[in-house]
């Protein structure tokens, strides 16, 4: 009989890539929790109407890389690609909006999308989802980017870009618009456009800046640039989020093609890149949605927030060991097994880690699963100590060792860690 295989573009995932996980989103616990943000947990389905009208129909995700299908009942659901649009939905569906109240949330968990699996990126990939819903002043973006900032630093990362625009709001977006139209309209060697940029420059032209291609970059370098068409508003709110970040020591560049993958974006828009991963540099990202809860149906309030690509930040921050063991119980007599592990349990509700060796054997043995262990210290029961109510306890550094009364070598171990 053949053996079941793992689907293409998903992983297993043990240690040290496990304990490296568990180490980011600890660090975002600790991190988030000093600006005020609680988590959240999230379904992995959700309607697949939810997200063609939150990331918009012409987006690649929405028409390439969802996973879609029907339930049983025929109702079309597709596994969450990004976790924004859930977010919102929950926001809504839970009743949580007030007048004046501002909500802080985060959320973990794998989003899935079809594409070619590489380096960083998977089918299957884990995300760490950032939203505040209900400020508006440019206070809040410049202190989303400042907390991103803070948390990549406690992760022991120093060398990253962060990339800036605005993509406007209501008042100017429509006239960027316009002037991208005439653009493409009179663009020379618009038949050289890839065939999304062609689709694109008519149903929602500002994408057409997100293509990758080198032939599109290069025709359409002298597109418009949405700060020229900022209104006042706009204009300066982005201008009062560059001087918080210059006045905190985070280094930034504006780049005006800058306009993420999804239509929900408006106003501040952001991206942290690195180029240590190769050519997917892109990090982490986020911006303002101010529209996107009333466009799920819900009150018309702002907000902003980004995502992390887990997956591409573990490759990025310094190696996490494991947590060194405090102990290794060494079985010296048959009759020591079950004794050990009592020993054991004892010195874990003490608050100390470590493992049972429950197989019998010489001491040479034994003490080679000591150190394979890493344990600090071994704690030694053969048939004298089993008689004697004793454990003998070698200091795994120096190799000393004493025998002692079993409830003090307990004590001692308590005290020491």
């Amino acid at each position: 009989m053949s053996k079941v295989q793992k689907i293409k573009g998903v992983a297993d995932m043990y240690p040290p890539e496990s304990t490296t996980f568990a180490h980011l989103e600890q660090t975002a616990r600790q991190v988030f929790s000093r600006y005020g943000y609680q988590e959240v947990r999230l379904p992995l389905m959700e309607p697949t109407q939810l997200f063609s009208r939150s990331i918009g129909e012409e987006t690649d995700v929405v028409q390439k890389e969802m996973y879609t299908f029907p339930d049983r009942k025929g109702r079309s659901l597709t596994l969450r690609p990004e976790a924004t649009a859930g977010m919102m939905r929950a926001y809504i569906e839970n009743g949580l909006h007030s007048p004046g109240a501002v909500h802080k949330m985060f959320t973990f968990g794998p989003m899935f999308r079809y594409e070619r699996p590489q380096k960083g990126r998977m089918r299957q990939f884990h995300q760490l989802d950032v939203e505040m819903v209900g400020a508006t002043e440019p206070q809040a973006d410049a202190e989303l980017v400042l907390m991103l900032a803070t948390y990549l630093r406690a992760l022991g990362m120093r060398q990253l870009t962060f990339e800036i625009n605005s993509l406007g709001c209501r008042t100017c977006r429509p006239r960027h618009r316009a002037a991208l139209d005439a653009f493409f309209a009179a663009l020379p060697g618009f038949e050289e456009l890839c065939d999304d940029c062609k689709r694109r420059a008519g149903t929602n032209p500002l994408r057409v800046l997100d293509c990758k291609t080198p032939r599109c970059r290069e025709l359409t370098a002298a597109a418009p640039v949405i700060e020229d068409h900022l209104c006042p508003d706009c204009s300066g709110a982005y201008a009062e989020v560059q001087a918080i970040l210059a006045g905190a020591g985070v280094d930034f560049v504006k780049n005006p093609r800058l306009v993420r993958g999804l239509d929900y974006y408006v106003g501040l828009t952001f991206e942290v890149t690195s180029t240590d991963i190769g050519a997917q540099t892109a990090v982490a990202g986020g911006g303002r949605y101010d529209g996107l809860v009333r466009q799920l149906g819900g009150p018309d309030v702002p907000a902003t927030g980004f995502a992390i690509g887990m997956e591409r930040l573990a490759l990025l921050v310094p190696p996490v060991g494991q947590p060194a063991a405090d102990f290794f119980v060494a079985v010296l007599d048959p009759a020591a097994p079950s004794p050990a592990l009592a020993l054991a349990q004892e010195l874990r509700e003490a608050g100390l880690s470590g493992e049972t060796g429950f197989a019998s054997g010489s001491m040479k043995s034994r003490m080679r699963a000591a150190d394979r262990s890493g344990a600090r210290w071994c704690l030694l029961l053969g048939g004298q100590e089993l008689a004697d109510g004793t454990v003998t306890l070698r200091d795994m550094g120096s190799g000393e060792q004493r025998t002692l009364p079993r409830a003090e070598a307990v004590a001692l171990l308590a005290n020491r860690g």
